[in-house]
């Protein structure tokens, strides 16, 4: 059954309250408009958002819940995740606010798992004061990636620029390591899936950046183009799947190339989102694709210089939540095509 629009539930996990999610998040849902189109439910802690909201002077009216069974469509939702006060200061690494952080986070995933949330919406962290004993992942995607189904991809997304990525949070170093043919392999099928089921694009065109400069030249500056990418892209290819290169990466978004393409990956982090950025103009949006819940969130950190000041830009995030209710009902649509396949006349 569809839903309509105000009824699609969307969590919102509150991120590093020192930093600028709270604010963002409160500027997001300010606008009654947004109520038309979601249900918010923030996982927080309605006392501290109440704090938050005086010191930004927000218009925006919070109901405070202690159960998700007591949300109401039309209202900025709070769930009392906690009930204890924090200290915060605006723009400071602080490891206790770095629990809450994910006290949030982890509830709000605990949600989306047992569908009572239909999307999810993180607020930025700081992955350094969210490590514990409890809780040793470097980020979001790779705990949502261990707690639901599916195979996690970081897919940067801002209208029809997409770049996802071959490795993500592995250092420079050891990114050729990495790179076999298993992998990339993996990694293009969970986009090209992605493509169809979430933007409802039916036979996307993928193309991979080469990982070493001028993607190798033939061999001359490195192997791994040659001997791995180029070889897998030709096997995928000849299997009917619509991917294309190595493409040498210094050129490709400069000379437009990128505009032919419904994706772009890259093979390792900052080739793919150091053009992505630049192009993105700050409403750019990190989907985690290859899961079977859905999961987005501002393409920006917590920006702890600008924190508390009430002048943190609010689009991105804005857009993480837009973007999540318009992948839920392309997958909804997908379903529902896929179980109905149309019959074909008798000849």
């Amino acid at each position: 059954m569809v839903k309509k629009a105000e009824n699609i539930i969307v969590g919102i996990s509150i991120g590093d309250l020192n930093g600028i999610g709270s604010e963002v998040i409160l500027k997001t849902f300010e606008d009654s408009r947004m109520l038309e189109f979601c249900t918010p439910v923030i996982f927080a802690n309605v006392k501290i958002l109440s704090f938050v909201k005086k010191n930004f002077e927000s218009t925006a009216v919070l109901h405070g819940i202690d159960k998700l069974d007591q949300i109401l469509p039309g209202k900025i939702n709070v769930l009392n995740v906690w009930k204890e006060g924090i200290d915060l200061n605006f723009g400071v690494n602080d490891e206790k606010v770095g629990k809450y952080a994910i006290k949030s986070f982890v509830a709000a995933t605990k949600a989306l798992k047992e569908g009572q949330i239909d999307v999810l919406v993180t607020a930025p962290i700081n992955k350094y004061n969210i490590q514990s004993e409890e809780f040793k992942f470097p980020g979001h995607t790779d705990y949502l990636d261990q707690e639901l189904e599916g195979n996690a991809l970081m897919l940067m997304v801002q209208d029809n620029l997409r770049v996802g990525l071959l490795t993500d949070h592995v250092p420079v170093n050891e990114v050729a390591s990495h790179l076999t043919e298993d992998l990339i392999k993996r990694k293009i099928e969970t986009v090209k899936q992605s493509l169809i089921q979430d933007f409802s694009i039916n036979k996307p065109k993928i193309a991979v950046l080469g990982f070493n400069p001028h993607a190798g030249d033939n061999g001359v500056i490195g192997k791994e183009d040659e001997e791995i990418i180029k070889p897998t892209i030709k096997k995928l290819f000849e299997k009917g799947t619509m991917v294309f290169g190595p493409y040498a990466a210094d050129g490709f978004f400069g000379s437009n190339q990128y505009e032919k393409f419904d994706a772009v990956i890259a093979t390792y982090h900052d080739q793919g989102l150091i053009p992505f950025k630049t192009l993105s103009f700050g409403k750019g949006v990190n989907y985690t694709a290859g899961l079977n819940k859905i999961r987005t969130s501002p393409d920006h950190g917590t920006a702890y210089d600008i924190a508390g000041k009430g002048i943190a830009d609010y689009n991105s995030f804005k857009e993480a939540v837009f973007l999540a209710l318009d992948i839920y009902n392309s997958r909804n649509e997908y379903a529902e095509i896929s179980k109905k396949p149309l019959k074909t006349k008798e000849k």
